[in-house]
């Protein structure tokens, strides 16, 4: 992967969210092609999704914005910090960026996959989302299944996961160390030192408050009806060695999904696949938005011809 960064967009909007907050908001690729919205997960920002980003605007319209409190979005209290919100958020994004009616494929990481699970009996999700990809993500039990804390399943190593996601200390600046213990704990034990550094620019880049306020939400997140409400066709992708969402919770996604359209397990990659295997995931986006958003566009075309 070369890490050469997202090209310049061609328009930034804010979108405003049920509450007031505001959300920042990027749009890639050319007016009327396929559309793609693009959900970052917890302590990342639209540059998470640069790979993606650079493939795939340049024959897809790409939706990228920053969740709240990360990136160029700005914090709210500690009160707006819920499931709720995150659905509310992406809402809003698709409303300020979709037309009425127009359908993309909508693609989570991580908590960005947890928001399209939070929002997926609204009418919005009905309306705008052909396809789905959830990636390294999981509905519940997010804590007690960590494997980030190397010791057998329980109450203690529970307790001490929860202590360490949900830590106050400020990350500083990004150093050796800093990197070697962010490796660990999101990334493949094969990850190229390129990738690590990205990765850790990003996360470190996360206002503390933020990434502790979000890590309680998580911590007591349960999202098992949201996935049942998701009856759109989904694919699931997580990495073998992810220390924060193992394996587990992809297969419970995919047993779960009204409509499952296919689970893939990649080999030595951690938490962060759409970084760790940039080309996988594009891929699999590209293979959603050519099936279920272009196929449609080209049916309601002949549809509207043969009317004519």
């Amino acid at each position: 992967m070369s890490l050469i960064p997202a090209p310049a967009p061609a328009r930034t909007l804010t979108a405003v969210s049920v509450d007031g907050s505001t959300l920042h908001v990027e749009v890639y690729g050319p007016e009327g092609a396929p559309a793609v919205v693009l959900a970052h997960g917890w302590t990342c920002s639209t540059a998470f999704w640069a790979a993606q980003v650079r493939e795939l605007s340049a024959d897809h319209r790409v939706v990228v914005y920053d969740q709240r409190g990360h990136g160029r979005t700005p914090a709210v209290d500690r009160s707006g910090y819920s499931t709720r919100a995150l659905a509310d958020d992406l809402e809003a994004v698709l409303a300020a960026t979709l037309a009425p009616g127009e359908r993309a494929v909508l693609a989570g990481h991580s908590m960005g996959g947890m928001t399209l699970m939070a929002a997926a009996g609204r009418p919005a999700l009905r309306d705008h989302a052909a396809a789905v990809l959830l990636c390294s993500t999981g509905a519940s039990r997010l804590v007690a299944e960590s494997l980030v804390v190397p010791m057998r399943p329980g109450r203690v190593r529970t307790r001490l996961t929860r202590l360490i996601l949900g830590a106050r200390a400020p990350l500083g600046p990004v150093t050796p160390v800093s990197k070697a213990i962010l490796k660990y704990a999101t990334m493949g034990p094969g990850s190229a030192p390129d990738r690590v550094t990205v990765c850790a620019r990003i996360v470190h880049a996360c206002p503390r408050a933020v990434r502790v306020a979000w890590s309680h939400v998580l911590a007591e997140l349960d999202l098992e009806a949201g996935v049942r409400e998701l009856r759109v066709p989904t694919a699931v992708i997580a990495g073998t060695a992810d220390r924060l969402t193992p394996p587990v919770h992809a297969r419970a996604l995919a047993a779960a999904l009204p409509l499952c359209v296919g689970l893939d397990e990649l080999a030595g990659i951690g938490h962060m696949t759409p970084v760790e295997a940039p080309e996988v995931v594009t891929a699999r986006i590209r293979e959603l938005a050519a099936t279920y958003v272009s196929g449609e566009r080209d049916r309601t075309t002949e549809q509207t011809e043969e009317a004519v």
